[in-house]
């Protein structure tokens, strides 16, 4: 037998990458609209860039949030087998209660479990206003998470979105971004995608605090590069 015939994939840790969707009334329309062409397009996407790493595969976890918080994927999907269906928009905004729900799955014995092992999650917020609950608190519980410590975080607002808030949860300004032009959503979304699932996947993701901000900042840096071909009448990252 040739020595290639006995040849075996050597198993590869996982990197979960989190979406955590703002589905309240205030997201129906043009911004759900975005959202969902976003998600359908990113996919094949992420695909490639797992199928073509040998040292990570990327899984997708998707949560959304109004008045309660539903995980569309009970469990992180392989992204082959993840299909996209349509999300809706209605009810308010119970992002402390979304942040309290993802400090549950950021843990091995939940979502980041793998005989393999895991590197360090990629976790992407989308939202266009502010949280009608406890958003203080389950922020602060969620920070304490040493997952979340390590992750790759960004937040994306648009509309009313408090921008304070979502740069708490990013944990850099730079990683906070609000889109004046709600059409620009779409191509956001994607770019970070792609962005953070690349550095989020690189060969030590699952490194201490000190790679983590390295990290958040190899993908600020590449956000930052980009919103400067949007221009600066789509785009406002500072001086909210």
């Amino acid at each position: 037998m040739a020595l290639l015939d006995e040849a075996v994939e050597i198993p590869r840790k996982t990197m979960v990458m989190f979406f955590m969707i703002d589905t309240s009334g205030s997201m129906g329309g043009t911004s759900i609209g975005q959202v969902n062409d976003a998600m359908r397009e990113v996919i094949p996407d992420l695909k490639d860039i797992s199928d073509e790493n040998a040292d990570a595969k990327i899984k997708l976890a998707v949560m959304t949030f109004d008045s309660n918080v539903k995980w569309i994927t009970p469990a992180p999907v392989d992204l082959e087998d993840f299909k996209w269906s349509n999300l809706d928009a209605g009810g308010v905004t119970a992002l402390g209660e979304a942040c309290k729900e993802l400090n549950t799955k950021l843990s091995r014995d939940s979502f980041l479990q793998d005989a393999v092992g895991v590197y360090a999650p990629v976790i992407l917020l989308i939202s266009d206003g502010a949280p009608t609950d406890d958003f203080k608190s389950g922020l602060a519980e969620l920070q304490q998470n040493k997952f979340f410590k390590n992750a790759i975080k960004v937040a994306l607002g648009v509309d009313e979105a408090d921008m304070d808030l979502l740069s708490e949860f990013a944990g850099n300004k730079e990683l906070a971004i609000y889109l004046k032009d709600k059409t620009m959503l779409k191509k956001l979304i994607r770019f970070v995608s792609v962005t953070s699932s690349k550095v989020g996947s690189k060969k030590g993701g699952d490194a201490g605090e000190t790679a983590a901000e390295a990290r958040q900042e190899e993908v600020a840096e590449a956000i930052q590069d980009e919103l400067e071909s949007f221009g600066s009448e789509s785009i406002v990252d500072e001086g909210w």
